[in-house]
Order: C-alpha cells, then sequence, then structure tokens
C-alpha cells in the first residue's frame, strides 16, 4: 500500500463521518430513501478503494470509483436543492467529494505513468 493509497481511503472514512452526521439531519419521509442511497454509494466508495488497492489492474476500478463519487456528488447536490442539507453542510460536504475526487486524479495518474514506465521498460529489455 503506498501513501497515496492510504491518504484516499482516510479521506473517505473521513466524509463518511462527516455525511452520517448530516444525514442524521434528514427528514423521516427521507431517511430510508435518499438518505440511504447516498449511505449504500458512502460504503461503495469506500469498498472500491479498498479493491483498488487490492489489485494488479487497477484501471477499470479506479474508473468505477471515478463514476460512484460523480453520483455521490450529485445526490449530495440533490439533498441541497431539494432543502434536506443546509448550504453550509453541502459546501463542507463537496469539499470532501472534492479533494477525493483530486486524490483519485492524482493516483490515476500515478498509474498511468506506472504503466507507460513498465512498458518502456519491457521494450528496453526485448532489444
Amino acid at each position: 500500500m503506498n501513501q497515496e493509497d492510504l491518504q484516499i481511503r482516510l479521506k473517505v472514512e473521513e466524509m463518511i463521518h462527516y455525511g452520517y452526521a448530516a444525514l442524521r439531519q434528514f427528514p423521516k419521509s427521507e431517511k430510508h430513501v435518499l438518505s440511504a442511497e447516498i449511505r449504500q454509494c458512502m460504503y461503495r466508495i469506500l469498498r472500491l478503494v479498498i479493491v483498488c488497492n487490492r489489485r494488479y489492474y487497477k484501471k477499470t476500478t479506479m474508473q468505477d470509483l471515478d463514476s460512484e463519487l460523480d453520483l455521490l456528488r450529485s445526490l449530495v447536490r440533490l439533498s441541497k436543492e431539494l432543502g434536506f442539507l443546509p448550504f453550509k453542510q453541502y459546501e463542507v460536504w463537496s469539499r470532501h467529494n472534492d479533494q477525493i475526487g483530486r486524490y483519485l486524479g492524482k493516483w490515476m495518474q500515478w498509474m498511468k505513468q506506472e504503466a507507460a514506465r513498465r512498458q518502456a521498460v519491457s521494450k528496453g529489455q526485448g532489444r
């Protein structure tokens, strides 16, 4: 596990802690609908980070992780627009999500560089 893997996992766990506190304030009518969907989305993100860390070929898992993070952003935005989430909480939660997105982007960039480096090394050995 490299440093980037650990940091993104910690950030996801921080986001889940914050998200749980925010979801407790949703109206009862939404606790088992939108709130449950957001909760499941956060769990899927954490699961994908863990799975991605364990896999040798990470590209498709990272793409799934990116899509899931995009879905979470949309659900959080929808919660704010429907009035279930105050603007300040939306702002903080969005910052958490953006930070995770930046870590994921760096991780994806690092994976591309590693793949290019491996390819260059293997071409050099083939001579």
